[in-house]
């Protein structure tokens, strides 16, 4: 049992008992011990203990019987049922006497005690349930002037928190204190009613000096009475702040019904939250979230922005796609025709992306790979996915992810923020309407990372077929499940992207266009565009194709085709200002026309310059928005300052380049004739054309070797030749990549002939034939074959001799 406290007190006065027999000294050696729970006794009073367990109630009997004084001690624990004795107890206690023994209807026994002084605690006694025990001497200063002052102040005390806190039944005492009228036992039996802590309470038995023991009493008095004011004043501003939130609950709930006779269930927001819910498959534990939240919402006062917070996330609760798939509406013949109708030319992707979409329709319940179209800006990779979602008959949405830097974007932030917002992925499921679109995820090689938070990491999960059946949305809260989402990711590069993300993505280059087929573009697509955009469709205006052909080889420089559309858009609002002027129209845009329309040519039809120079040889590079041609340039000059002069803005990758080209050919300048000397007396400086704009990448190693030797023999380079190629110390031509792009770039600038290394020989095999027409490739394997392959025996018109001086030694 947990009684052996004061739960239930008995007034002396209904008690027949006699207390003026006096406490006989028990023996110090054993004295036996009734321990209590929750209750700490004073010397000098008479007090009911209630006791439940079998050992005190054996202890008590034989007090009562044979008038045995006996010790009582608070335990320590509580909630201990047999305490260790006396390592359980404190180590203080009173010496008291069992009066009388009776029985409580329904209720434990009670014992009434008299207490006597006070005993410290030596060891263990003789019996099982006794101590040995040093008993001390009565209170000090019980007499004193000064305790009368005091106890008058605990009296004060006493009636001001009654006044303060009414009905709380932890501070209600059996007795009236005016009828009390000595100090010490006033004292005395306060500090055993009242609801102190008990370290307070041992704190004061252990105190021998009875105005010591009022000060303290005084001192939890004075700070209960503190925290009664606090009490009183918290609960009259709580009465009256419910008071007027009942009255507006009132006066809401009538206008809810006002308002539901006028508008009926309508304008209910539960009843339509709910009713919205219904109509879903929201999984249980989704469903249960919501009926929490809702209960929440009901709770609410609607004129306060916590109501609107919350309305606002069921809102979107509700108005996510949970369960809601779009059917197939086309077969894979329709499903090619809207992509060769949207899309001229990319054979092959357009048919890995056929591929997709035969399995996506031969099994739809089936995880889709996420698709990743690289390619420089302009060459469609934003248009095929909307003509990929427009085949299959889904839902599209693009979720642009340039410059983002933020996780939460992605994720969403926690609704504890102020603004708290989903995130872009479950924004996009939101305005689908679907669970299975079409999602486009836009630029995802320019997210950036600020070092506070890294969005690509959390792209992980949204991209991986084996997570993202659980994607968590913090805003949400909740799982929602993108397993069937067709997830088409577009980057112009690949390098900014993380190992980690690439993996989870299959890559689909692409890599540009052709001549031709930018003519056609142009022709099916750009050109009825510009003309719609802008009105002029009933004048029937049209292109050459040598007119196309001039703009693209003479306006625009680039892989795709953004910049041909840009200058079609030009031709078409200057023939709108011809037209808005009163001005002559060309109806039919011919080559003559376009130096009135666009201004004089940017770019030359051919850029390459010949072969007329020794040291000049044409490099091909690969940049972001496609493949290019540059011209490496060396120049042999007297001086014995610096022995190599790099200026082009090159970056380290390039520096480097050129640092192994010198090295190597002065280590075999015999395979060359080239006199040694000549690094000694004369000054090596290689320049790259177009300074201003950075370059770099493993790409020119062998087109430096080769400058740099054309420049030492002052043997011409062969007419229309291009390289790419990377090279090693000891000569080996290394491969590198973007070569669709770099064969490109050569035919726009008329090569025809290109130098690969011989392990590039699988990805011409790659290429389309019409890539390749027209086009010449020497493989290689060393610099020495690239030198033969590039280089006549004849020497440049006006060719330069090195004078080396002669050696005095």
């Amino acid at each position: 049992t947990m009684s052996d406290n004061t739960e239930k007190i008995i007034p002396m006065a209904q008690v027949d008992i006699d207390l003026s027999k006096p406490i006989i000294p028990p023996s110090p050696d054993n004295l036996l011990i009734l321990p209590t729970r929750d209750l700490v006794l004073f010397p000098d009073i008479t007090f009911p203990v209630t006791i439940g367990r079998s050992t005190s109630i054996r202890t008590a009997e034989f007090s009562e019987k044979t008038g045995t004084p006996i010790g009582i001690i608070c335990q320590k624990d509580a909630s201990v049922e047999t305490p260790d004795i006396p390592n359980d107890l404190y180590p203080i206690g009173v010496v008291a006497s069992v009066v009388k023994i009776f029985d409580i209807p329904n209720g434990p026994k009670t014992a009434i005690v008299r207490c006597g002084n006070k005993f410290t605690v030596i060891g263990k006694g003789k019996d099982t349930n006794s101590i040995s025990a040093e008993f001390l001497n009565p209170d000090k200063n019980v007499n004193s002037p000064k305790l009368n002052n005091i106890v008058k102040q605990i009296r004060i005390s006493i009636k001001h928190i009654h006044d303060a806190i009414k009905g709380d039944n932890s501070m209600d005492l059996p007795f009236d204190i005016d009828d009390i009228t000595l100090p010490s036992m006033l004292i005395n039996m306060l500090a055993t009613h009242l609801p102190f802590s008990f370290k307070s309470k041992i704190e004061m038995l252990e105190c021998d000096d009875m105005v010591e023991r009022g000060l303290m009493l005084l001192h939890e008095l004075k700070e209960n009475e503190e925290y009664s004011k606090i009490t009183q004043e918290i609960n009259e501003r709580t009465k009256f702040s419910l008071n007027e939130n009942q009255r507006m609950h009132f006066l809401q709930h009538q206008m809810e019904v006002i308002r539901q006779e006028i508008y009926g269930d309508e304008d209910d927001d539960i009843s339509r939250l709910r009713a919205r819910s219904e109509k879903l498959s929201m999984p249980d534990e989704v469903k249960a979230l919501f009926e929490r939240e809702l209960n929440k919402l009901s709770r609410l006062n609607p004129q306060i922005p916590d109501y609107a917070i919350q309305y606002n996330y069921l809102d979107l609760l509700v108005s996510l796609p949970w369960g809601i798939n779009d059917e197939l509406t086309h077969g894979l013949n329709e499903a090619e025709d809207i992509l060769n109708a949207d899309h001229y030319g990319l054979e092959k992707v357009k048919e890995r992306i056929l591929e997709q979409l035969a399995v996506i329709m031969n099994t739809p319940d089936g995880h889709a790979p996420i698709l990743c179209l690289v390619g420089a800006p302009g060459v469609g990779k934003t248009s095929l996915g909307q003509s990929i979602a427009k085949a299959l008959g889904k839902k599209y949405q693009r979720v642009s992810l340039g410059g983002l830097h933020d996780e939460a974007e992605l994720r969403g932030h926690r609704r504890t923020y102020i603004g708290a917002m989903p995130g872009r992925i479950i924004d996009a499921m939101r305005r689908a309407g679907s669970s299975n679109p079409v999602l486009l995820l836009d630029e995802i090689d320019k997210i950036g990372y600020d070092g506070k938070s890294d969005p690509s990491s959390a792209l992980l999960e949204v991209l991986d077929p084996e997570q993202n059946c659980k994607f968590h949305d913090n805003y949400v809260d909740a799982d929602y499940d993108l397993s069937n989402v067709l997830f088409i990711a577009t980057a112009n590069s690949l390098a900014t992207l993380s190992q980690p993300l690439l993996d989870r993505m299959e890559v689909i280059d692409i890599s540009g266009y052709l001549l031709e087929e930018k003519i056609e573009i142009a022709k099916r697509h750009l050109i009825p565009r510009a003309i719609k955009a802008n009105a002029m469709t009933k004048l029937g205006i049209t292109f050459t194709d040598e007119a196309i052909t001039d703009i693209i080889e003479g306006y625009t420089s680039e892989s795709g085709v953004r910049q041909l559309e840009k200058k079609i858009s030009a031709v078409i609002r200057k023939l709108v200002l011809r037209k808005m002027r009163g001005m002559k129209l060309y109806r039919k845009i011919q080559p003559k026309h376009l130096q009135e329309l666009l201004g004089t040519p940017v770019f030359t039809k051919d850029r390459y310059e010949g072969n007329d120079y020794a040291g000049v040889v044409t490099g091909l590079a690969w940049t972001a928005a496609g493949g290019e041609i540059l011209y490496i340039e060396s120049s042999i000059s007297k001086g014995k300052g610096e022995k190599l002069i790099l200026t082009g803005n090159l970056g380290d990758v390039m520096k480097e380049s050129a640092m192994i080209a010198l090295q190597y050919i002065k280590a075999h300048a015999s395979l060359w004739n080239i006199d040694e000397r000549i690094f000694d007396y004369y000054t090596l400086h290689i320049h790259v054309p177009e300074g201003a704009i950075p370059k770099d990448g493993p790409s020119a190693g062998i087109t430096m070797v080769t400058s740099i030797v054309s420049a030492l023999t002052q043997r011409k380079v062969k007419p229309r030749i291009a390289m790419t190629g990377e090279i090693t110390l000891r000569g080996k031509v290394l491969p590198v990549g973007g070569i669709k792009e770099k064969i490109l770039a050569a035919k726009r600038a008329g090569i025809d002939t290109i130098i690969i290394s011989e392990t590039n020989r699988k990805d011409i095999l790659d290429i389309p034939a019409t890539y390749l027409d027209g086009l010449n490739f020497i493989y290689v394997t060393d610099i020495r074959q690239v030198i033969d392959a590039a280089l006549l025996s004849d020497k440049v018109d006006n060719y330069k001799t090195f004078e080396i001086p002669e050696d005095k030694n």
